[in-house]
């Protein structure tokens, strides 16, 4: 399964921190070494920006020469969204890669999902279209294509969360569809198994990361009015409070806080439920397997 990232901010900061230690998990702490990815919503000024700085690789997040120059380029950004992959569905190549990124009323849309769908084979008949194989990016593309089917221009961020919760359950049935999404605007993150947030903001204080030995103060970072959420499948730091998000609920984060909230419950389809309870099971054994006592 594959690890996302995002980061919703009130000012322009730097996902700095945070990537160092999530592109660790491409290859190094964890198992992720499949290709990865991160787009970011540069900033006109203070207000967020439409356009996306948009970075993939098909090679591991921890030996990317792309991903290292990316650990000391600050980019500012309100909006950021990232992913290291393990394959699931479609092979490791550079279109098979998140996030994904389309046009839709002027702006851009960034797309990266967790998970696999089973039986999901939904008519696409506007103009978003996968270049990849993958099940996510074809989720995406439909995503849009209904989004713009209810929609005759943007509409508000409350508006699209309400759209959101209705389709976003027609595709969790099919399996774990864990994702994140932004238009610039906001950030949405679904979750159906791991997704969890934390808000940080002044007082800063030290964080400790947990792949990689380093430990920063980050009122040295910030100043009084900063304060951003930052999004993961797994905590990225040890001393701080991360909050878990339920399986079916919907976020959307404006201005570095959460704006709504919204639990969409899914019925998984056969073929999804029977592939959930055969990764459980095999979880569960590598669990064991590691708890067990070494033989003497």
């Amino acid at each position: 399964m594959c690890q996302l990232l995002g980061m919703n901010s009130h000012l322009p900061a730097s996902l700095t921190l945070s990537f160092t230690g999530f592109s660790q998990r491409g290859g190094c702490t964890d198992h992720h070494a499949d290709g990865w990815g991160i787009a970011f919503f540069e900033s006109e000024g203070d207000l967020p920006g439409k356009a996306a700085r948009h970075f993939v690789d098909k090679e591991s997040a921890s030996t990317s020469p792309i991903a290292k120059m990316l650990k000391s380029y600050p980019i500012k950004s309100h909006n950021v969204v990232a992913h290291v992959r393990k394959a699931t569905v479609g092979a490791v190549t550079l279109e098979n890669c998140h996030p994904f990124t389309r046009e839709l009323w002027g702006r851009y849309w960034v797309f990266a999902h967790n998970g696999d769908l089973k039986e999901f084979n939904p008519p696409l008949h506007g103009s978003f279209k996968p270049v990849g194989t993958t099940d996510s990016e074809l989720a995406f593309c439909w995503l849009l294509q209904e989004l713009n089917k209810s929609h005759a221009s943007v509409p508000s961020v409350e508006e699209l969360t309400r759209t959101l919760a209705e389709l976003v359950p027609k595709i969790a049935r099919h399996g774990t569809f864990n994702f994140l999404l932004s238009n610039g605007q906001a950030l949405w993150a679904h979750a159906s198994t791991k997704l969890c947030y934390v808000v940080r903001q002044h007082p800063f204080s030290h964080v400790q990361l947990k792949d990689e030995d380093v430990t920063v103060d980050l009122s040295e970072l910030n100043g009084p009015e900063d304060r951003l959420v930052i999004v993961v499948t797994e905590p990225l730091t040890t001393n701080e409070t991360w909050v878990a998000m339920e399986a079916g609920e919907l976020h959307a984060f404006v201005d570095g806080q959460p704006l709504t909230r919204t639990v969409c419950k899914a019925t998984l389809i056969a073929a999804a439920a029977a592939a959930a309870a055969q990764r459980e099971a095999e979880e569960a054994a590598k669990a064991a397997a590691l708890a067990a006592p070494a033989a003497v």
